[in-house]
Order: C-alpha cells, then structure tokens, then sequence
C-alpha cells in the first residue's frame, strides 16, 4: 500500500505508514516526531541525491549505457519518484498530524506512490530476467540483451504501470477523522479494497521474488556449480563461452556476464526483500485482523526501511561496482570542471573590459603605466588571470 493511505478499520481510519493517527499520544511526542523527521530527511536526502547521480551517470557517460545500466535508470527514475511522492510528504504528516495537501494531492500522491513501488519491482525483474539470458544462454543474449530491446521493455514497463496504478485513484479521498482533522484516506470498505490490494502484493513483490529465487538459483549453479565444460549447442554458458561472448561487440552490455555484475544485482534484489518485508508482513496481517498492530515506533521502522529501500542502491552500486565508482567520480569532476570553466569565462571577459576602459582612457591622452604587464596579464601556462584584484574591480 502507498505510504501516505490511511488502513482504514470498520470503524475509523488509522494511518498504516505516514499517518499514525492524531488520537496516538506517541506519535504526537517531541520525541517522535523530532526522530521521525530526521530519519525521513536523512534517507531520502541521500536517496535523491544518489538517484539523481543515477540517472546523471548513464544519460552522460557513453560506455555506462548497456542494457542493464538502462534498468538501473528505471529503477533510479521509480526509487526518486517513491522519495518524492512518499517521504518528502510525510514530513508535514508527522508536524502537523493531519493532511494538508487537499483532495488533488491525495489522489496524485498516492497514484506516484503506487507508481514508483510497482515500476521499481518490474524493473528489479527485468535486469534479473535479463541477467540470466546472459548467463544462461549468451548466444542468445547477442540479440535479446540490447539496449534497444530494454528501453522498449522499461517504455511497456512504465505505460502498463501508469494504466494499472489509475485503479487507486477510484479508492482513496480526503477523510475526516474523530478529530476533526483531514487525512488521505480509502473511500471505501475493506472488502472493496482487500482484494485490490493483495492483487498488488502477489503481482509485485511475491511473484517477483520467486522468480528472482529460481532465475538466480540457475545463475549460481551455471557460474560456481558446472565443473565440466559443455558445448555451445546446449545454450549454456561455460567459462570459455562466458569470455567468448563478453568480447563480443554490438549493442550488448560491455562483459553483461560478469560475476561481480551479477551479485550486485543481487544484493539489489535482497535488499528489495528484506526492507520491504516488515512493511508488507505488517499490512498482510493488519488486513485479516479486528485490531491492527500499530506500535508507533515499529510503524516508523516499518515506514523508513521503504525509504531505504529506495534510497540504498546508488550506495550499493558504488560500493560493488567500479566503473560506477568511476562514473560518479567523474560526473563530479566534470562539475568542476564546468564552474572552473565558467570562472575564467567571467574573469576573461572583466579583463576585456578593463582593457576597453584603459584604451578609452589613452585616446583622451590619460596615460596609465601598469607593472607586469597589465591586471589582466594571463599566465600562459595555465590561461587565467595573474592579477584578479583589479579585474572585479573593473566588474
């Protein structure tokens, strides 16, 4: 369920993730709501910025667009769309305890919600599906395994998960709770949304992680299990098919079989599992029981390992992978370099005018004698600036 929906009981509606309810005394404490809005801020301001680095990274950077980098992306697009829609919102949930961002918000925030969860788990699918054609069959993947290919199938990803995700848009509005006060909320009874929701749950996180578990099981049994080499007709990769196939050129991911590859999108996958473990256990439970569980704090722990999850794969892919440790170096190294670029632009173009000023100044027989050169002598070594005192005074 989307962070923000409240779980709504037969009698009154209860926040499952972002609103805890305003009748609970813990979460209305100095305590709580300081805590709980640090940890939001920490997590997904590093998620965002890590994200956006992302993305960044494989628009810019020619050798990091392979196939797999182009699922990284979606899932980097799908985890800033989570932080945005589902964190950034529930800071002014935990101050103020009630909505404040009116029907349209409620109805737009939880439809990007619902949108960035669904595409981040399709996503985790695809480059694990793409993974084993790798692995498994890699005379296949010469043709499978393309960049074209994967942005048509993140294009079918995203289109197919705007369409389904309109259905949460018919079961949410603004509630007013005992209070008194607004809180985005289902608009209709559990029955109604129950099984919508456990729909969700099955097609987007229990069926993927099957998959995962059985795509991964071959991976692991082709790369660390075949002591015997096998023959390229049987389809299945051995040590010497597996070097074969990674020189080859053509629009496939550079080396898409490697091992260390591989395990990183693995962690992807488990961490996937484990943070939103506690959150879809929790629901699961809540959604069959008389009296929900909703301990405040465990609702925090259950609300920031969402926001983990999606903030934690830039981190795991600086931390396993090298050439997006390279990458990211590199993205802010050209950042440097651009504002060094546009520093010497602007002192340039104040030694221009400085030399206009002085030219204008000797035509009316005003004589001016500077030492070195001039204030706007250029090193020749390194083309700035030798004298910057009086260029900004010229600016």
């Amino acid at each position: 369920m989307a962070e923000n929906v409240s779980f709504k009981t037969e009698s009154h509606p209860v926040s499952n993730i972002s609103l805890l309810g305003p009748g609970n005394p813990v979460s209305e404490s100095v305590e709580y709501k300081a805590v709980s809005v640090f940890l939001v801020l920490l997590v997904c301001g590093v998620g965002i910025v890590g994200n956006i680095m992302v993305v960044l990274v494989v628009l810019t950077t020619q050798h990091m667009r392979t196939p797999t980098n182009c699922y990284l992306m979606s899932l980097a697009v799908a985890d800033l769309t989570v932080l945005v829609a589902a964190g950034l919102p529930n800071i002014s949930e935990s101050l103020l305890a009630t909505w404040v961002y009116g029907k349209t918000g409620c109805l737009g925030i939880t439809y990007l919600q619902y949108l960035g969860i669904n595409v981040s788990s399709c996503s985790i699918t695809a480059f694990t599906v793409e993974r084993y054609i790798a692995i498994c069959h890699p005379m296949r993947a010469q043709t499978m395994c393309t960049i074209s290919r994967a942005k048509r199938i993140i294009a079918g990803v995203w289109a197919f998960t705007c369409v389904y995700c309109t259905v949460w848009l018919f079961l949410v509005d603004i509630q007013i709770d005992r209070h008194g006060r607004a809180q985005c909320g289902y608009r209709v009874s559990r029955d109604l949304y129950l099984p919508i929701y456990l729909i969700d749950f099955a097609v987007f996180y229990v069926l993927p992680l099957l998959l995962a578990v059985v795509l991964y099981a071959l991976i692991a049994r082709i790369l660390y299990l075949s002591p015997l080499p096998q023959p390229a007709e049987s389809g299945v990769v051995t040590a010497a098919t597996l070097r074969r196939s990674c020189k080859e050129p053509a629009d496939v991911a550079h080396c898409v079989c490697s091992p260390q590859v591989t395990k990183m999108l693995a962690v992807v996958v488990i961490l996937f599992a484990l943070l939103w473990m506690p959150y879809r256990t929790l629901v699961l439970i809540n959604s069959f029981v008389s009296t929900p569980y909703l301990d405040a704090w465990f609702l925090l722990f259950c609300r920031t390992c969402i926001y983990a999850n999606s903030a934690i794969n830039p981190v795991v892919y600086n931390l396993m992978s090298q050439k997006f440790r390279s990458a990211f170096r590199g993205l802010y190294s050209c950042q440097q370099r651009d504002g060094h670029r546009h520093t010497l632009s602007v002192l340039q173009a104040g030694c221009s005018i400085a030399r206009d000023s002085r030219a204008a100044h000797a035509s009316n027989g005003t004589r001016q004698t500077v030492k070195g050169g001039g204030p706007c002598t250029a090193d020749q070594n390194h083309g700035t600036p030798t004298s910057l005192g009086l260029v900004f005074v010229s600016l």
